[in-house]
């Protein structure tokens, strides 16, 4: 589990307890208590983050995350596909590399809370992060997106990290989005509505091999 998530089941317990000690552990008391109770275990399984062999097949990119593909397209006048993915509160909330390479900026954005599912959360809250391939050309750019209701993001990668396709680098409190820009010269692998899981689903494959 994230070492996030205890403070919150650590809250959940605590409420449960004062209000089971104020109101009793039967009738009315019981139910208020066990909502704290409840949330306490629902915290428990928000954070969870299993481990996953990391994926070794270089001509692929894989997904930062768990949930639904939103979108697959060009945006704006940026090069390349971005792959737009939601996250629910019933999936895992750790974000992992995509790809190989070095992590060359870390930056957050500002913006708004809009549903994560929606397309206007393309302007919420961000923080991004972008990696210079080994032996590629461009780079991949990873985005950690707040939802309606998530309003934190963790970020445990800096500038000159070493990035590796599997591994850890944040995690996003309750419903959120991840979005990934590929370079131009990755093709799309999934197509809205794909369920991925992060470090394992391949969502792009180099069109060009080394």
């Amino acid at each position: 589990m994230a070492k996030e998530g205890w403070v919150f089941i650590i809250v959940g317990l605590g409420v449960g307890a004062v209000l089971a000690r104020s109101f009793g552990v039967t009738g009315p008391g019981y139910g208020v208590s066990a909502l704290g109770l409840g949330f306490a275990l629902f915290c428990g399984y928000f954070f969870r983050d299993p481990e996953r062999p990391y994926p070794t097949d270089q001509s692929l990119l894989y997904s930062p995350g768990d949930g639904r593909v939103l979108t697959v397209g060009p945006e704006s006048e940026r090069p390349g596909v971005t792959v737009r993915i939601f996250l629910s509160i019933f999936d895992v909330h750790i974000q992992r590399f995509p790809c190989w390479g070095t992590v060359r900026d870390v930056h957050a954005e500002e913006g708004g809370f809009v549903a994560a599912m929606k397309p206007e959360a393309d302007k919420n809250m961000r923080n991004v992060v972008h990696i210079a391939q080994d032996s590629r050309p461009g780079e991949v750019i990873v985005e950690q997106i707040t939802g309606l209701i998530a309003r934190r993001i963790r970020c445990w990668t800096d500038v000159g990290d070493r990035a590796e396709a599997g591994r850890r680098y944040g995690l996003i409190m309750f419903g959120s989005q991840v979005a990934v820009h590929l370079p131009p010269d990755v093709r799309p692998t999934v197509k809205p509505g794909d369920r991925v899981t992060g470090g394992v689903t391949p969502i792009g494959e180099w069109t060009k091999k080394n």
